[in-house]
């Protein structure tokens, strides 16, 4: 188990360098966020169609038998590439609007609360009061985080904050979507389908707004941040996080991922200079303890599947 918790603590930090990276290129070019969201699913789609490949083979060899993709399993899988495509495109666009730490924390560590609030009207799991607190918590520690980035920021950049908490909102749905629709499909594919209808939902976006005129003002050191994002964090940090999950808790595996915001907070601090001061640190151990405390109550109310 400690080699598991140690692989989800890899793909934690791994993911965590997303964001960082993606700084650099919003200030260093005129690529925009949703550009740089249909590029990193470009980047992987070839790395998991060949897991995909792989996956099935493997299930035609042994005695259980591939999945029928049928209209009843292909709708919840195409719902996910739905939440997928918003969140790549809100998150990295909050990510340019703000900064790679605060647009990280409130994205991430609101979005395992709002499952834990949302799960009650929509799956049936009644919210307890430690849940209730959790959300409260949650929403002290980002008003925190808020007043911070307006300190160092000079003012309010509401837009930024906003489109963090619609990344939380998307990054909720889609656990909820995948919670209530499971279909017994294979990792490796619904990976694969759920990128690849995200990333045919994003095509369309990049081409209209004028998305792709950015990419002439990229160099050959920011298209290697392009491909870096594309398959370090995607590609190496799900194989990471997928091959944890396998003899890891999912109680633990919750907590352990909220290593995350931590980490883009640190890597943020040290390599781009932003600072969240004491307000702000103090908010990010808040949302980060609210978390904590929501996963293990969501987690509690269903048994581990890992």
């Amino acid at each position: 188990m400690i080699r598991g918790a140690l692989l989800i603590a890899l793909a934690a930090l791994l993911w965590a360098t997303t964001g960082i990276v993606a700084k650099f290129l919003f200030s260093g070019s005129d690529l925009q966020a949703v550009t740089l969201g249909f590029l990193r699913l470009a980047v992987a789609l070839p790395f998991f169609f060949g897991l995909m490949l792989k996956e099935q083979r493997a299930l035609a060899r042994s005695a259980t038998s591939p999945p029928k993709f049928t209209r009843k399993a292909l709708v919840p899988l195409v719902a996910l590439g739905f939440f997928q495509a918003i969140y790549q495109g809100s998150y990295l666009l909050a990510v340019d609007m703000t900064g790679a730490g605060i647009a990280t924390l409130i994205a991430l560590c609101l979005a395992p609360v709002l499952v834990a609030i949302m799960a009650a009207p929509l799956l049936g799991e009644k919210p307890g009061v430690v849940t209730m607190l959790a959300l409260a918590a949650a929403i002290a520690g980002t008003a925190m985080l808020v007043i911070s980035d307006m300190d160092s920021a000079g003012h309010l950049r509401l837009g930024g904050i906003l489109v963090a908490v619609l990344a939380a909102l998307v990054y909720a749905g889609f656990t909820l979507t995948s919670r209530h629709t499971s279909t017994g499909t294979p990792v490796f594919t619904t990976a694969f389908i759920c990128f690849f209808t995200a990333a045919l939902i994003l095509l369309p976006v990049v081409a209209l707004s004028g998305g792709f005129d950015g990419l002439q003002s990229l160099e050959f050191s920011q298209w290697l941040m392009v491909a870096y994002i594309g398959i370090v964090p995607t590609c190496l940090g799900y194989v990471s996080f997928f091959s944890g999950m396998k003899t890891t808790p999912a109680t633990l595996s919750s907590i352990i991922v909220t290593l995350e915001p931590l980490f883009v907070a640190m890597l943020a601090w040290v390599i781009l200079g932003e600072e969240l001061g004491v307000i702000g640190i103090a908010g990010a151990l808040i949302l980060t303890a609210a978390v904590i405390v929501a996963s293990r109550s969501s987690a509690g109310s269903r048994p581990d599947t890992a």
